[in-house]
């Protein structure tokens, strides 16, 4: 594990930076998701309780390695389509099911955003394992390169798997890295909790660079994050960038299963929309998606 040395204030949200050995360092969407039932088997809320150190998770539980053709595995993932009204953030993408959006090609998952020709629409991709798996304590590593450009909004997070009983935020989400596309040398966590819309809270870090400065759409790289009981640790390549606790959010619906989400957004009012610099199509190339816990 790289060496870290940082500053974070308390309560703080934007506007963080540190640096991850020679330098290493939102909110997704207000969701509202049009997604199926409720995930029937969580993940037990017994093993891997107890906070281990990053290298101790090595017993693979579940995962993904994209080896495939075609659409995303049907037996572990589900689809969002359509537009749900910008997602909560004004974004202009149609989520789709068609393999132009997302699919399987050379072991990784593609989730492509495209402009439509002849319109200044955009199609896109968002793909989740809700009613298909639940996860709680352990590592889940996240191998990926990022697209780029304004307007452009890839992400990996989480949503509580409880959504249907308790809605966005008092369901809780995890926002394990997002990027900003204009932005292409740094990344943000967030978490968001409450216990209703109106009592939407949200807390993280931001800036989050690579060493040299480097661009996370240069190549692939490692999103992880682990999870105890009231604890959660996020990690870039294995090198330890944030820790939240039970300490930062209340109420702290962090202790119960979630599920995963991949996207790309297009535009919104968190980074804005694309213009005349934006190239597209774009995509969100995952190698894989593993979950481990201790022995």
């Amino acid at each position: 594990m790289l060496p870290l040395s940082f500053s974070l204030p308390p309560r703080a949200r934007l506007g963080t930076s540190f640096l991850l050995a020679l330098a290493l360092s939102s909110c997704t969407e207000n969701k509202t998701p049009d997604i199926p039932a409720p995930t029937p088997n969580p993940v037990s809320t017994a093993p891997n309780a107890e906070v281990r150190d990053f290298a101790q998770y090595t017993e693979l539980m579940w995962s993904d390695e994209f080896n495939g053709a075609g659409p995303a595995d049907a037996t572990k993932w589900a689809y969002d389509t359509g537009n749900n009204n910008g997602w909560g953030n004004q974004e202009l993408e149609t989520y789709t099911t068609s393999t132009d959006n997302v699919s399987q090609n050379g072991g990784n998952l593609v989730i492509q955003a495209m402009r439509q020709a002849g319109s200044t629409g955009y199609t896109s991709g968002r793909i989740l394992t809700k009613g298909k798996q639940s996860f709680q304590y352990g590592r889940i590593d996240v191998r990926a390169k990022l697209p780029q450009g304004q307007g452009i909004w890839p992400a990996i997070w989480m949503l509580g798997s409880d959504i249907d009983q308790n809605n966005w935020p008092k369901c809780g989400e995890i926002d394990i890295m997002e990027l900003r596309g204009q932005e292409p040398t740094k990344i943000l966590s967030t978490m968001h909790y409450g216990t209703t819309t109106a009592d939407h809270q949200y807390k993280g870090i931001d800036n989050v660079k690579l060493p040299g400065n480097a661009s996370y759409a240069a190549d692939f790289h490692v999103y992880s994050i682990v999870r105890a009981k009231d604890q959660m640790q996020f990690f870039v390549d294995g090198a330890k960038y944030y820790t939240f606790t039970s300490s930062d959010a209340s109420p702290y619906p962090f202790n119960n299963p979630f599920f995963m989400v991949l996207n790309v957004a297009v535009g919104g009012n968190f980074l804005g929309n694309p213009d005349a610099s934006t190239v597209f199509p774009q995509q969100m190339q995952v190698d894989y998606v593993r979950y481990y816990q201790y022995k």
